[in-house]
């Protein structure tokens, strides 16, 4: 096993999480990809007293078990967070750079502080404030990662139902502002909303026909 692999195991399809290190950060995000809406980042410190059970990557858990983990992990974390980074920040700063700025904000936002932040991916944000270590496929090793992704990914879908509520010609609850062709499709017909992210491409051309 390799180093951030000796913080679990698995049996069949049930991930056994070893005890969490104190004050130790997991990071992850939700939502680079899509047209529309905010990427969510949460950061999440587990108490090692308090374990939680059946943690895993947001994306191998039904949305019924992600709704039925999200509020064990803010009652038993020893902190967590959750930032959002909206469409005309996405525009301003780029994806890659406004996905690391929600990142430290995160982080920045845990109380107590970390000792140390995994990031889940290759790159460690700057101004942590902390010690800081990336993950790749933390979301499937790291407890603290999993628990990280499950609070992003639902506090995201959470935002893009909202944000369907105002425009339901996208279907936003549906896709979650992902490229699928029904969105695309909405996209043609209809312009682009606030809640779109300008500087994507297809988005950029929806603008451009619209002219």
């Amino acid at each position: 096993m390799g180093e951030r692999a000796a913080h679990a195991a698995h049996c069949g399809d049930l991930f056994i999480p070893e005890a969490a290190e104190p004050h130790v950060a997991g990071v992850d995000e939700a939502g680079r990809g899509p047209l529309a809406g905010p990427v969510a980042v949460a950061a999440v410190i587990l108490d090692p007293a308090h374990p939680i059970a059946g943690l895993n990557d947001s994306k191998k858990l039904s949305g019924k078990r992600r709704e039925a983990l999200f509020p064990l992990i803010q009652r038993h974390a020893l902190a967590w967070r959750i930032e959002f980074v909206e469409p005309a920040e996405i525009d301003t700063l780029n994806i890659l750079q406004a996905t690391l700025e929600g990142m430290r904000r995160a982080v920045a936002g845990l109380d107590p502080s970390p000792r140390l932040a995994r990031i889940d991916g290759n790159l460690v944000p700057p101004g942590l404030g902390c010690a800081g270590e990336a993950v790749v496929g933390g979301d499937a090793i790291e407890p603290a990662i999993m628990a990280a992704s499950i609070l992003a990914k639902v506090a995201r879908d959470r935002a893009m139902i909202a944000l369907h509520r105002q425009w339901p010609q996208y279907g936003f609850d549906a896709h979650k502002g992902y490229p699928t062709p029904v969105h695309l499709a909405a996209l043609l017909a209809h312009g682009p909303c606030p809640a779109h992210r300008r500087s994507f491409a297809p988005v950029r051309r929806s603008l451009e026909a619209s002219r």
